[in-house]
């Protein structure tokens, strides 16, 4: 793996890190959930052969640190946060962008505030839940979520968390499926990852899975958006808002390989079909 090279970037509020490989057009890779920058190095590399490959910890994660850690976090302020890298490493030149889970919504939203500047958005499983039809009962999990996370802590309530997320008479909920082991650089960020999760479960998952995003003004850039979900995510809530919005825009929705985390599982093929998957017809 080649080491990237990394800096700082101040921005409203916070100190972002950020991470570059690799010359050509900007590629801006956003994580979700409670990842980091590193989430992307099982395919940061090969990327980085015909792209300037840039990526981030989100503000309140890692080494991304907020001026005031009580602070309120919203989608768009993320998305600010995105677009600031976008004009540090590509001033004047749209980009292309890839976000995964909460940095697909971020992705959506800087598509939709900001197509000057993009050229291309990949987003994978956003769980813009707000877009479906029975919205209310998956805002009612998140304050199930924030509740337990309050009475009873962090463990317990991403167990009521990850049973809102899986599929009808999926009673697994202890992660990635039986049989798949992870890559060594995943395993290696995962105390990193887990520091990381009471942020998330906290602060990100309220915000970020209330967002409503624009559909009207997807429809105008859907030429410029792919939406993606998981071969294995079939039935599981991230998968339904893509799909729902793909059959909406008219536009196809794009399978990749593993489920909702198939970027950690599956990296050679996942990072295969990004490439392709950014290149506009």
């Amino acid at each position: 793996m080649t080491a990237p090279t990394t800096g700082s970037l101040r921005v409203r509020g916070a100190t972002l890190h950020y991470e570059v490989r690799g010359r050509g057009p900007l590629l801006l890779l956003i994580p979700g959930g409670a990842g980091d920058a590193a989430s992307f190095d099982g395919i940061a590399d090969d990327l980085a052969d015909e792209y300037t490959v840039a990526t981030y910890d989100p503000r309140g994660l890692s080494r991304s640190t907020l001026d005031d850690t009580e602070a309120e976090q919203r989608v768009d302020q993320h998305a600010d946060d995105a677009l600031r890298v976008l004009e540090l490493l590509s001033p004047g030149e749209p980009a292309r962008v890839f976000g995964a889970s909460s940095g697909a919504i971020v992705a959506l939203h800087l598509l939709t505030a900001h197509p000057e500047r993009v050229e291309r958005v990949v987003a994978h499983e956003p769980p813009v839940v707000e877009v479906l039809p029975d919205a209310p009962q998956h805002r009612a999990l998140i304050a199930r979520v924030q509740e337990t996370l309050r009475t009873q802590g962090l463990m317990e309530s991403m167990a009521v968390f990850a049973d809102g997320l899986r599929k009808d008479g999926d009673t697994d909920t202890t992660g990635p499926k039986a049989g798949i082991r992870l890559p060594p650089q995943a395993a290696a960020r995962a105390e990193r990852t887990m520091a990381n999760l009471p942020f998330f479960v906290g602060r990100i998952v309220p915000s970020f899975m209330s967002y409503a995003p624009d559909v009207e003004r997807l429809e105008a850039v859907s030429d410029r958006l792919v939406l993606a979900c998981g071969e294995d995510s079939r039935g599981e809530l991230p998968y339904r808002p893509a799909a729902l919005l793909a059959e909406r825009l008219g536009t196809e929705l794009r399978h990749f390989p593993g489920g909702h985390t198939g970027l950690t599982t599956h990296p050679t093929r996942f990072g295969e079909l990004l490439r392709n998957a950014l290149l506009r017809a």
